[in-house]
């Protein structure tokens, strides 16, 4: 069975930094592209970023481009989201899933809540 497990959200201030992470299994993590989606209240999902099977040649949304960094530890089975200089416009629920983009469809977890704030 497929799970995906985000982790690593919460409550930070325009400017701020928060690293989201996922966990996956039942399924061969080094040879999955990956991707993370957010959804903003009331607002369909988008892609954020992504990155290919073996960590390389990440991409992203113009949105977060210079401010968010998408990693892969495949030893962990393991995918980051390096989120800076963040924005109220960040807000919403982040989810990982399988492929790399730009599309936000596909498998996710449960998600995590980011929420930015002053």
């Amino acid at each position: 069975e497929v799970q995906l497990v985000e982790s690593g959200g919460g409550l930070v201030q325009p400017g701020g930094s928060l690293r989201l992470s996922c966990v996956g299994s039942g399924f061969t993590f080094s040879a999955t592209h990956m991707k993370w989606v957010r959804q903003a209240p009331g607002e369909g999902l988008e892609w954020v970023a992504g990155i290919f099977a073996r960590g390389l040649a990440p991409d992203y949304a113009d949105s977060v481009k210079g401010r968010f960094t998408i990693s892969k530890d495949n030893t962990k089975n393991t995918l980051y989201l390096q989120m800076d200089n963040l924005k109220p416009e960040d807000s919403g629920i982040y989810f990982c899933a399988r492929g790399f983009g730009p599309d936000a469809g596909g498998q996710r977890g449960q998600g995590t809540q980011v929420t930015v704030s002053s």
